[in-house]
């Protein structure tokens, strides 16, 4: 399979806040296989899928590298965030 680089949390989070300037991002996995939460107001008024497609555009390069494998996503607004309550 051959070598791949994984990413830490902190470049994935910037990753995201590239395309997402206000985003609050949480990145938990071993950098191949991550999740990541995503909390910007940047989502008001998308769909989920659309959500998820912005997020996965700041991620595109790393996943389409091999550099992430797996990506699950959780892309809410920041009310969404405040009504789920903490950790959300």
């Amino acid at each position: 399979m051959g070598s791949v680089t994984t990413l830490t949390e902190q470049q994935i989070g910037d990753l995201v806040r590239a395309v997402i300037p206000d985003a609050r991002v949480a990145v938990g996995g071993d950098g191949y296989h991550v999740e990541v939460s995503v909390v910007s107001d940047a989502f008001t008024g998308l769909r989920a899928v659309q959500r998820q497609q912005r997020v996965y555009a700041a991620l595109g390069e790393v996943i389409r590298s091999g550099a992430l494998h797996a990506v699950n996503i959780r892309a809410l607004t920041q009310a969404e965030a405040g009504a789920a309550g903490p950790g959300a």
